[in-house]
């Protein structure tokens, strides 16, 4: 790490910042508004949707900058509260190869700022904003930054076995660490690709990035950072790949990096 301590800091959300479902500690807030008050660049970054997101940039108290929502795709003006790009794709490819694979599963496709379509409903499918049931057509019909797809009488590992034949042009996935979950988006797109084109346009050296997640989803953004730090709760994988593990998210194991460098 750069001498004075990191000057882009990448934080994921759920399993990092708060325990899903939970607030950010007051000790993880403070941390992370001390880093800001020293002039570091903090940047939420997450899979969840810009409206998903809103809420925690408003308990972190950052009112400026930027945020990384939808797994990299979606790049966010804090002040505005609104996108200033968004890296679409063509579903249709992806719906048709994964239906071909598993024909009971259920997809969704992310409107940003609305909410979804979706050709059914799937746990947590109605958080903030618009849930609209479609057919498989109309799901089909516009581009999206992210396409989800959720096999409801299905398991992780099946899913994996399958998806070993997955084969999308133009377009990239990744699964998550709690049941049959998939995302896909473009090809390429990813929180470290994401994060270093802000690190470009932001003038911050390599050698002054850090970033801290704790799921599958995390793991271009950890390779990316010249300091990365997995959660005690991420899975061996992503832990394997960091350059350290702090403590479990309820032992606020952002804030105690973060404390290194930043003091409330």
């Amino acid at each position: 790490m750069a001498t004075g301590g990191p000057r882009l800091i990448a934080l994921d959300v759920d399993g990092t910042l708060l325990d899903t479902g939970s607030p950010v500690s007051e000790r993880v807030v403070a941390a992370v508004r001390a880093a800001v008050a020293a002039g570091a660049h903090v940047v939420v970054t997450t899979g969840r949707t810009v409206l998903v997101t809103r809420p925690v940039l408003a308990e972190l108290g950052l009112i400026e900058g930027h945020a990384l929502c939808s797994n990299g795709a979606v790049h966010v003006d804090v002040a505005k509260g609104q996108p200033l790009t968004v890296q679409e794709f063509d579903p249709a490819p992806a719906v048709v190869a994964l239906r071909a694979l598993i024909p009971e599963m259920v997809f969704a496709v992310e409107k940003v700022g609305v909410g979804y379509w979706a050709t059914g409903v799937s746990p947590g499918g109605f958080s903030l904003g618009e849930y609209l049931l479609v057919d498989h057509t109309a799901l089909s019909s516009e581009p999206t930054p992210r396409l989800n797809g959720w096999w409801p009488e299905g398991s992780l590992e099946e899913m994996l076995s399958l998806l070993r034949e997955l084969q999308v042009p133009g377009a990239s996935w990744v699964h998550g660490e709690f049941g049959p979950w998939l995302t896909v988006s473009r090809q390429g797109v990813s929180k470290g690709w994401a994060l270093e084109r802000l690190r470009q346009s932001l003038g911050v050296p390599r050698t002054a990035t850090l970033a801290i997640g704790d799921g599958y989803n995390d793991r271009e953004m950890l390779r990316w950072a010249a300091h990365s730090v997995a959660m005690a709760n991420a899975p061996a994988e992503v832990r394997d790949l960091a350059d350290e593990v702090t403590g479990d998210v309820r032992e606020d194991g952002v804030a105690t990096v973060l404390e290194r460098w930043f003091r409330p």
